[in-house]
């Protein structure tokens, strides 16, 4: 699925190393926060159908069921009557419904996995766009604050030293700003760290899932055989 493909995208971006790359990461971190929004509210869509398609499945598999039941009562009936082509044909309508019950209950099955799966990547973007949105917060607020301190810093040097001494001021200043970025980014990387522990660690915990879902799967081969 493509939007689960993007999704991935979003939950393994490092953004450690894209902020560091970035000439604005300021810009940079609302920019990945945006997005995050937007493939949120796709997920949410998604797992909304997935979930009503779920029960539409289970609905008809029931309807099925209960076709198969009557058509079995039918064909007994037929049969205390001593009708048994009536009989035959009534089983042969009894087996079609049963079909049909096994393959919706392969297709609920299956839609029930994808709407678990739709369910998880919806709360680890969620996760994650709450922790994207707040250090934007904490990278917007320390940039403000390191601007307003260069202000002041430039006001005061003016006031003392005269307009030659001002012009140097200014420099400093905006030496300083560039200096304030990237102390911000650095801020910024720090906090995120904490991120990229919990991603090896949540890798790792999907890796034993899957190898316990494969060992199920193997150790059901034998069983899956005998009863075909």
């Amino acid at each position: 699925m493509a939007l689960l493909e993007r999704v991935s995208t979003l939950l393994r971006a490092n953004i450690n190393d894209l902020l560091s790359k970035a000439e604005d990461p300021e810009k940079l971190a609302r920019q990945l926060a945006l997005d995050m929004e937007n493939q949120l509210m796709q997920v949410k869509t998604q797992v909304a159908i997935a979930i009503a398609d779920q029960h539409l499945l289970l609905k008809k598999k029931t309807e099925q069921e209960a076709a198969q039941t009557q058509w079995l009562r039918k064909a007994e009936l037929a049969v205390a009557k001593q009708q048994d082509d009536l009989a035959r044909a009534a089983l042969e309508r009894a087996l079609s419904h049963q079909r049909m019950a096994e393959g919706l209950a392969q297709q609920h099955t299956d839609q029930t996995a994808e709407a678990e799966t739709l369910r998880g990547a919806y709360t680890r973007l969620q996760q994650k766009l709450a922790d994207t949105q707040s250090r934007v917060e904490l990278l917007t607020t320390q940039l403000r604050r390191n601007r307003a301190a260069q202000k002041a810093t430039a006001a005061q040097a003016a006031l003392a030293n005269g307009s030659a001494q001002a012009k140097l001021a200014r420099l400093a200043a905006r030496v300083d700003e560039g200096e304030s970025r990237s102390h911000a980014a650095r801020t910024l990387l720090a906090i995120a760290s904490a991120e990229t522990l919990d991603e090896r660690f949540s890798t790792m915990e999907q890796d034993d899932q899957i190898e316990a879902l494969l060992l199920e799967l193997k150790e059901r081969q034998p069983r899956l055989g005998e009863g075909a």
